[in-house]
Order: C-alpha cells, then sequence, then structure tokens
C-alpha cells in the first residue's frame, strides 16, 4: 500500500527556518490525508550534515563553487532516504523530479523529463543502478502546467503552491550572511586583467565565475559606468579578477578537467562525441571526451564555454539520454 514518506534533513535554529518546514511537513501531511494513505517522518539531519553540508562549507574554502543539490540526491534522496524505504518494506520511492527512468537490455537509463524547462536529470547524474531500479518519477512525462492542472482537479491544497528554489539550509537568509557563519572571511583585492587595484572583495568565496551583481566597484570615478564580471579567483593572493567585457575571452574556455566522475552506465569511450551542460540552465553543447586519467576526465567543447566554474558539475548526454557526469575541477583553453 502506498505511504508517505517527509525528510528531515537541516535542524533549523531560527523561528523562520524551522517554520519553513514545519509548514512543508504540514502540505505534505494534508495531501496524505486527501488521499487516505498514511505519512511517516525521518530525520536524516546527520548524515546532512557529514555528506552533504560540510562538503559545502569545504568546498567554498577552497574558493569554490560547489551544487549540494547533487550531492543530496547522491548521498541522502538516493541512498539514506531509499535504504529507509526499502527496510520499510517499500518496492519504489516516487519523487518529484522531472526525470524519467526505462529499462532497456537489462540495464536501467535515465532519461531528461518531458518538460524541457523543468527538465532535473542535471542533478541526477550520480544515481546508481540500483538507485534507478527502485524509483519512480511519475512527473517525467508531464509538463508542470499539467502537473498543477491534476493537483487542482484532484483539490489537493498544494496545486497552487509556488516552486521551491534555493538551497534548503539557506532558507531566506541572504547567502553571504549564512556563509560568513561557517567560513572566516579573508578580504582582499579586486583587480583588472591588467593588474589595477579597482576595489575590495570580502571573501573570494561569496563570488562565483560570470558574476556581476554584489562586486561593489559600478560607481568608480572615471569609470565609463558599465558592469562588471568575475573572470577568475587568484587564490594564492586572494585576488578576484575583473572585466568590464561581457564577453571577454578570458570568460571561455575550450576544455575542462573533471573528476569524481560517475556513469550510470557504460563509460563512453576516450574520443566519443556527445553533447553536456556545465551548469543546470545551461543548452546542451556539443564536446569531446579527449582522454581519462587517475579518476579524471579531460573534456574539449566544440565552442569554448562562458564562465565554466570549479566545483559545479558537467553533465553528458547523448539525446535525452544522461550519461554521467563529474565535478568541474579546472578549465583551460
Amino acid at each position: 500500500a502506498p505511504c508517505g514518506l517527509f525528510m528531515r534533513n537541516w535542524e533549523a535554529d531560527d523561528e523562520e527556518d524551522y517554520c519553513h518546514a514545519e509548514s512543508d511537513y504540514l502540505d505534505a501531511k494534508a495531501v496524505c490525508e486527501q488521499l487516505q494513505i498514511p505519512i511517516k517522518t525521518v530525520n536524516f539531519h546527520q548524515q546532512y550534515w557529514d555528506k552533504v553540508f560540510n562538503d559545502f562549507i569545504h568546498e567554498h574554502h577552497r574558493g569554490r563553487t560547489p551544487n549540494p543539490d547533487i550531492l543530496c540526491n547522491k548521498e541522502i534522496k538516493f541512498k539514506a532516504f531509499l535504504e529507509y524505504a526499502l527496510e520499510l518494506g517499500a518496492d519504489y520511492i516516487a519523487t518529484g523530479h522531472y526525470a524519467r527512468v526505462i529499462k532497456q537490455a537489462g540495464e536501467y537509463r535515465l532519461l531528461k523529463g518531458r518538460d524541457p524547462s523543468k527538465d532535473q536529470s542535471y542533478f541526477l547524474y550520480t544515481l546508481t543502478q540500483n538507485a534507478l531500479a527502485h524509483t519512480l518519477f511519475p512527473l517525467g512525462e508531464l509538463h508542470k502546467s499539467k502537473v498543477r492542472q491534476i493537483a487542482a482537479d484532484a483539490r489537493l491544497s498544494t496545486h497552487n503552491k509556488k516552486d521551491s528554489t534555493g538551497i534548503c539550509f539557506v532558507g531566506e537568509r541572504k547567502f553571504k550572511t549564512f556563509l560568513a557563519e561557517f567560513i572566516l572571511a579573508q578580504p582582499g583585492n579586486i583587480c583588472s586583467l591588467e593588474g589595477e587595484l579597482l576595489g575590495r572583495h570580502q571573501g573570494l568565496m561569496f563570488y562565483t565565475m560570470g558574476q556581476r551583481k554584489g562586486l561593489g566597484i559600478g560607481g568608480r570615478r572615471g569609470g565609463n559606468g558599465a558592469p562588471w564580471y568575475v573572470v577568475d579567483k587568484d587564490l594564492i593572493n586572494n585576488r578576484l579578477i575583473v572585466t568590464q567585457e561581457a564577453h571577454h575571452p578570458a570568460l571561455y574556455h575550450q576544455f575542462l578537467l573533471a573528476e569524481d566522475l560517475h556513469w550510470i552506465n557504460a563509460r563512453p569511450e576516450p574520443g566519443a562525441v556527445l553533447n553536456a551542460k556545465t551548469r543546470y540552465r545551461q543548452a546542451d553543447e556539443p564536446c569531446k571526451l579527449v582522454s581519462f586519467a587517475d579518476k579524471t576526465c579531460r573534456v574539449q567543447f566544440k565552442r569554448p564555454q562562458r564562465a565554466i566554474t570549479p566545483g559545479q558539475s558537467i553533465v553528458f548526454y547523448e539525446g535525452e539520454q544522461c550519461l554521467g557526469g563529474g565535478v568541474i575541477q579546472s578549465r583551460e583553453n
């Protein structure tokens, strides 16, 4: 028989965060009551802290930009949560991800969701064969508008609930404020590509490649008023490197090195021509797997890519199928 399972991953230490989590639980409880199925609650706070949040902090400390949603799927939702559900006697877990699973030639394959604007396969590239064998993605064949319509027709109280965004443990707080609670900020210089001193940054951990807002150097005397963009982080000298050219060559790279590789099915051969994304909201870009070495992969894009960001993930596709991916270690021309 179906059963609802509500997962708590974060111990909220302020009332606003607590109320948000409690509101989500009450929504889930209300839906289960309408469907006349039981609901259980499980707490993975410690696993989340150890496996996801510590990595998030460590990566920012290294000046990289991690993606905790991907790690949460790998370590919590499709590992700890799945194992717990199976121990309860479940055959499958069903989640709200916009993705699809098919079985072909004895193997499970991960496909993009039918709604291209909502496809979440990018966040699921670390899933194993075991996870895919026990997972249902009921929204995978649907567009978001259709999902809301089905929920409205069923008179579910959540049919018009706004989409969840952002990182669960940050909540409504400003990201900088949150991060500063866990990492000692080290202010330094903001410099142009030519080495001109332009201002001061609050800590390299607060910035990401291609960023244009929040740099605090817009109103310089003698400046032309054009926005500035983050080009690079000089970790050794604690400098933030910026340019006023939105498409400066320094923002573009044709090669990258990926680590922590995971392949859902067989690993592609060196020289394979595929498509890839280096961030979630990005069109598939043609690329080639140049070589594999020491658990890394060197990737060459057909055309240089803007703002490739160490710490983010590159995810590979062949048509609709998500093949796997890895974490971006470095980029080069």
